[in-house]
């Protein structure tokens, strides 16, 4: 049993180990100049409450100005998911953040962690998504390219111009997806997937070009979906696992003690994300319709708050059988034949659903 003194003692030595760490990264050395581009809207509170006090400032003043960080949402860089990746391989930012679905066309191995129907709960969701950190740092090197971390959005959910409160009643419409396997789900269920980036979603929506799209509870608050939507089907599809990919010349060139004090403030981040995702998702919900008692991270809608609809049992039932016969197969045809033996050795054990080839 662990008492309370060791545990002081162990505290206290993670404390002076860290202090230690900064003190090493803010000795003499070469000033380092980072620049990151990270979220979809400058107002999520992935950007506000994690990035910029976690990314941009600690970093900051834990190297004691030595790193100096200049951070930009997409919209501030004018950019897209897909852009992010590239930028980041090309040099012309040192990290940037992008969910993994929205760049696997250039790795689709990316593309397993978050597959439509996957992760039932954001815990599975982090579970997978980190033990396949080292495959996907495997592909994506020989890019030029790595992760340094992983994290989720809220539960990616529907939100819709008119009613919907069923899979059944989305056959037919416009749905506006991320990409990836989430296009798979959506012509399974018999709607027409849409690829619009995140910034455009909003006129889209407001001019009848798609009739639902899918993001994040919160995500889709801070972005004001409300305004151009009615009702919201809280099916989580997926969590949009995101990634923080790394320009991979930069990181080998940068001196030791900066790269392990990244590493630190970067899985302290990902701690605050991978919570945070978890909070949002039903803060999201009650923000969006007007519940004020458990909005306290995303705006309160009170102004025509949107219509709330939980799934069925028998559409979570759905979800999880076209993971299995539509999205799982339709993923390996994209990404090969390794990626099935890979999914059923890394992810099958934790999901608990095997991919059979077919």
């Amino acid at each position: 049993m662990t008492t309370f003194g060791n545990w002081g003692r162990a505290a206290l030595g993670a404390v002076l180990g860290a202090s230690l760490l900064a003190a090493t990264a803010q000795a003499q050395g070469p000033q380092i100049n980072l620049q990151a581009v990270t979220q979809p809207n400058p107002q999520q509170p992935q950007y506000t409450r994690a990035d910029q006090p976690l990314l941009r400032d600690a970093l900051q003043a834990r190297s004691n100005g030595r790193i100096r960080v200049t951070l930009a949402s997409w919209p501030e860089r004018n950019v897209n998911g897909p852009e992010i990746i590239r930028l980041t391989r090309s040099g012309q930012v040192e990290i940037g953040a992008a969910p993994l679905n929205t760049v696997a066309g250039d790795v689709p191995l990316l593309d397993m962690a978050d597959l439509a129907g996957l992760n039932p709960t954001i815990q599975q969701a982090r579970q997978i998504g980190e033990a396949l950190l080292p495959e996907m740092n495997r592909a994506l090197e020989r890019f030029g390219v790595r992760l340094l971390a992983v994290a989720p959005y809220p539960a990616q959910v529907l939100f819709c111009r008119e009613k919907a409160e069923s899979l059944a009643a989305l056959r037919g419409r416009r749905i506006r997806t991320g990409g990836g396997s989430i296009n798979d789900f959506v012509s399974a269920i018999g709607g027409q997937a849409v690829g619009i980036g995140f910034p455009e979603v909003y006129p889209s929506l407001e001019r009848g070009v798609v009739d639902c799209a899918i993001t994040g509870t919160g995500s889709g608050n801070a972005a004001r979906w409300y305004e151009v939507t009615t009702h919201m089907y809280a099916l989580p599809v997926a969590w949009s696992t995101y990634g923080y990919f790394v320009n991979l010349a930069w990181w080998n060139r940068i001196d030791a003690p900066a790269r392990e004090l990244i590493t630190q403030v970067m899985a302290e981040l990902a701690d605050a994300q991978w919570k945070l995702g978890d909070e949002a998702s039903e803060d999201g919900i009650a923000c969006n319709i007007g519940q004020r008692a458990g909005c306290s991270i995303g705006r309160l809608v009170e102004t025509r708050p949107m219509t709330v609809t939980r799934p069925t049992p028998e559409d979570l039932v759905t979800l999880r059988g076209v993971l299995t016969s539509t999205v799982l197969p339709a993923f390996v045809r994209r990404c090969g034949a390794a990626c099935g033996e890979t999914y059923n050795r890394i992810v099958a054990p934790i999901s608990g659903v095997r991919y059979t080839a077919q």
